[in-house]
């Protein structure tokens, strides 16, 4: 059984939420028993993998000890930037552990989820360093991260905004907006996936990478489209199912391809991950740089923040070489696009005229398709 995938799990998935539904309508709290429908969930979607039973639960045991060892040392002693290094580091141990197994033949640490549940764990830590966090209870820090809509893919939500709906009690009205919200969700989410994805796929299938350029374009074309349906349908079903367990959890995608830029691509395509990256890799670096004065304007700070920041992203993704060009090369259009906009006159003069948005369009989502070209792996097989 796989995380929506098969009737196996879609069956499981409509018996636990039908007692969330009950409690939502009846105005009962959802949140305690979202902790249980999702322990429910994982121990019966990791069955058949013991292992990776085995390292989740180590997991647990190894994050929630180094969590509620930080949070009162934090309190205690301030902001001591050694304790929230090494705290920030440890908590990147197994994903980290994880990575290295990818390029070695060692197995060293790996379950489903273990990269989406460290990017949660992070920023719990980080926050706390910031003083934004202060408190945290042990059962909502466990719903936060076993969350089982979101557990194996995201989208990635932020601890404090769960919290307040894991403890929230909605009247009868507020959860019938938000149950027809998440079967609105669902139900597209549905089509995408199992509709519209498979059909991308057989095209796809049609296309020939390494048969020239204009074959190669159109593979990255099939394979972007076929990667918007498959995985928006996953976070669309994952939001649904989250909305009738009572959490509101982010969207991922909007209009992707509607995008008029490079930077506007990523405030649309995987948004949780893109503003996760933004917020705490990107933000912090340009900011230390800044006050280290590292760089010799604030725009080629910048700079090197979107290369760090995507080669970060592609590593995150893999550390194979197709992952890691994906990275860069987005880096570079994103650093590009900063120094255009801020630099150029042209662009200034024209960035409101309806026939430069059009221009703007297509050139974005053809560099777009490119990427998804060097993402797929195709060009290297």
């Amino acid at each position: 059984m796989s995380f929506f995938s098969g009737v196996p799990f879609f069956t499981l998935m409509t018996l636990l939420l039908l007692p969330a539904l009950f409690l939502g309508l009846r105005g009962k709290a959802i949140g305690p028993y979202g902790l249980f429908a999702s322990l429910v969930m994982i121990l019966t979607v990791l069955a058949g993998t013991p292992l990776q039973l085995a390292w989740l639960g180590a997991y647990l045991l190894w994050e929630s000890l180094l969590v509620f060892l930080y949070i009162p040392l934090r309190q205690k002693k301030g902001p001591v930037p050694w304790h929230y290094a090494l705290a920030l580091f440890l908590s990147l141990i197994p994903l980290l552990l994880m990575k290295w197994s990818e390029v070695t033949t060692l197995s060293l640490f790996s379950f489903l989820g273990l990269s989406y549940l460290t990017f949660r764990v992070a920023q719990i830590i980080i926050e706390t360093y910031d003083g934004v966090i202060s408190s945290l209870s042990l059962p909502a820090f466990w719903a936060f991260l076993l969350f089982f809509p979101t557990f194996s893919a995201g989208p990635i939500d932020r601890s404090r905004r769960f919290e307040e709906d894991f403890r929230r009690r909605y009247t009868r009205e507020e959860y019938l907006t938000l149950l027809g919200d998440g079967l609105e969700q669902l139900l597209i989410g549905l089509v995408y996936k199992f509709v519209l994805s498979p059909l991308a796929f057989r095209l796809l299938s049609l296309c020939q990478p390494k048969g020239g350029l204009l074959l190669a374009l159109a593979y990255g074309w099939c394979y972007g489209i076929y990667m918007f349906f498959d995985f928006a349908g996953y976070s669309r079903m994952a939001v649904g199912c989250a909305y009738i367990l009572g959490v509101r959890t982010p969207g991922n995608f909007h209009l992707p391809f509607l995008s008029r830029d490079m930077k506007d691509f990523w405030n649309r395509w995987h948004i949780t991950l893109s503003h996760w990256f933004r917020d705490y890799l990107f933000s912090r670096f340009l900011m230390g740089g800044i006050k280290g004065k590292w760089f010799k304007s604030r725009l080629s700070g910048a700079c090197w923040a979107f290369l760090l920041n995507m080669l970060v992203m592609g590593a995150w993704h893999g550390l194979t070489l197709y992952y890691l060009l994906y990275g860069l090369y987005h880096g570079v259009l994103l650093a590009a696009t900063e120094v255009y906009q801020k630099k150029c006159s042209f662009y200034k003069k024209y960035r409101n005229c309806t026939w430069y948005g059009l221009l703007s369009w297509f050139v974005t989502l053809n560099l777009v398709m490119v990427g998804f070209l060097i993402f797929s792996g195709a060009l290297f097989t």
